[in-house]
């Protein structure tokens, strides 16, 4: 396809996506009201309309969703190509997914019959009128939790991402005997330093960071004051696109909820607002096996967090409502997960009564809750927090728990992540593999969180700055390299997995962006 034909195709995808959305009857209203103004005139109508909604801010926020769109949709493929191509071209990783997906929903359904919990149930009425009495302090009165354990936790996905294999390659031909070295053996193009150099050339040494040079001992002149007062502007002009370059040099603890909530294009309108009300509502009504599992898991990670153990009445507010949130399956078609599906009770194996279980698609794994908690941070509004949570969900989150050869997926992170240690450090590689201390098997749980519940707060906002900024997920990879080569000098000192785990078990003192920079543009190449 050439470059032409792509772009219309891509413009006819944008144009057909927002001609059913809230914005597009809003803008269409405000078109209809504008032309009773006196200065609308029949003659240059067209001119005068669209200057009508420039002025008035309507073309920036259409702008928004435009880009908005460009973010989240399918790369262009072959007209042709099968919806499963567009999902994940690879069909070794489908088949690997696939299976994973049946495991997951097995597990899921023998809790439900060892438990003899249903899946699904309608709350008795006096039931639904003590939740929505303690909506707000649910941390207070959670259910018997004893038996109830997470569905899969981070090490149960590592095995099976060791065990992928593509069947069409020999990899008795890599010419490096590096590449056998490490725990992922799929033949996937990740970028090296030099190409994450050129990618992520506003982090370079001379380039002023947020994570840096507002620590160092340097006047505020210098840096941090003109470059808050520029993120000011850029919130001011409601600008996404500039939000997200503006990002990529870190946002000032001041302006991070808007620039954040800019670049994910998630402004929380009133209908927003509803759309959450109508979620509560409905885990009111219903109550799911799978909120067990996410009271467990906040109980298991957030609840015993020194940074988060206090949002833990909004996790739950926000992870139940996600779970119900049918909004979310349209990410399935660029995810390469297929949402899970149960059968209606006494309907099993007739396919037309097979619903979407739970109804988001998405089953919660030990640690999950942790996407959420450092958000609570920035938005103390639940359905801010919620859209918010959602957009970087649909975007981000999701590629960390699901098999694909995106480059911003956990398959690439792990194999990107190795081969960034076996280039620049292969002596310590070699040391831990021999001594039976896989780094992989370290760095894997801090990846498959984006580092969530590792780093203080403060020092994970400015990590996830970056993957906003950046639109990528491979800083994460970069930064779990480097916390190896700082500790480096240590490592090379154990003698087993136990050790080097304690000598990378407290993470909550590193400062990010430092290791970051050096990394990337102080290591010798």
């Amino acid at each position: 396809m050439d470059d032409g034909s792509e772009l219309s195709l891509t413009i006819a995808h944008i144009v057909q996506r927002l001609k059913g959305s809230h914005l597009h009857s809003q803008i269409e209203r405000r078109a209809k009201e504008c032309l009773h103004q006196p200065d609308i005139k029949l003659d240059s109508l067209k001119e005068d309309v669209r200057s009508f909604l420039k002025t008035s801010g309507w073309e920036r926020q259409l702008q928004n969703a435009v880009y908005r769109e460009l973010q989240v949709q399918l790369p262009p493929s072959h007209p042709a190509a099968p919806p499963e191509h567009l999902k994940e071209p690879l069909a070794y990783m489908r088949a690997a997914q696939a299976g994973w997906e049946k495991r997951v929903l097995k597990s899921l359904n023998s809790m439900s019959t060892e438990l003899g919990v249903p899946l699904a149930r309608m709350r008795p009425a006096a039931e639904q009128k003590e939740l929505a009495n303690k909506w707000n302090e649910m941390g207070t009165d959670e259910p018997d939790l004893a038996s109830v354990r997470p569905v899969y936790a981070p090490k149960d996905f590592l095995e099976v991402l060791v065990s992928l294999r593509n069947p069409n390659h020999d990899g008795s031909e890599d010419v490096s005997v590096r590449s056998h070295w490490g725990l992922v053996q799929v033949p996937l193009n990740v970028r090296d330093i030099p190409q994450l150099r050129r990618a992520f050339s506003e982090l370079n040494l001379t380039s002023g960071q947020l994570g840096i040079d507002d620590h160092a001992h340097i006047h505020p002149d210098l840096f941090e004051n003109e470059y808050v007062q520029i993120g000011k502007k850029v919130v001011m002009e409601q600008d996404s696109a500039a939000a997200q370059q503006y990002s990529r040099q870190g946002c000032s603890t001041g302006l991070r909820a808007d620039l954040w909530a800019l670049i994910l294009n998630s402004n929380n309108q009133p209908q927003d607002v509803m759309h959450y009300e109508q979620l509560t509502a409905g885990v009111i009504q219903h109550d799911l096996l799978v909120d067990n599992l996410i009271y467990k898991d906040v109980k298991l990670t957030a609840s015993n967090d020194d940074y988060y153990f206090v949002f833990e009445d909004f996790l739950y507010q926000v992870l139940l409502c996600f779970s119900r949130d049918t909004a979310v399956l349209e990410h399935f078609k660029y995810n390469s997960a297929t949402p899970p599906r149960s059968f209606i009770q006494g309907k099993g194996g007739e396919e037309e009564c097979a619903v979407v279980y739970p109804p988001n698609g998405v089953i919660p794994f030990h640690g999950f809750s942790m996407y959420v908690a450092p958000l609570c941070f920035l938005y103390n509004e639940p359905s801010k927090l919620y859209s918010v949570f959602r957009e970087m969900y649909i975007r981000y989150f999701f590629r960390l728990h699901s098999i694909s050869s995106s480059p911003s997926g956990i398959v690439s992170l792990c194999l990107q992540f190795e081969r960034l240690l076996q280039t620049h450090l292969p002596q310590l590689f070699y040391h831990l593999r021999q001594i039976g201390a896989q780094p992989l098997r370290i760095a894997f749980k801090w990846m498959v969180r984006a580092f969530s519940g590792y780093l203080s707060t403060d020092q994970l906002l400015l990590l996830w700055d970056r993957v906003l900024g950046y639109d990528s997920l491979e800083v994460v990879a970069v930064l779990a390299a480097a916390v190896f080569a700082f500790r480096a000098e240590n490592l090379m000192e154990v003698t087993s997995l136990g050790s080097a785990e304690a000598v990378l078990a407290d993470l909550s003192t590193l400062k990010v962006m430092p290791l970051i920079q050096i990394f990337l543009f102080a290591t010798a190449i």
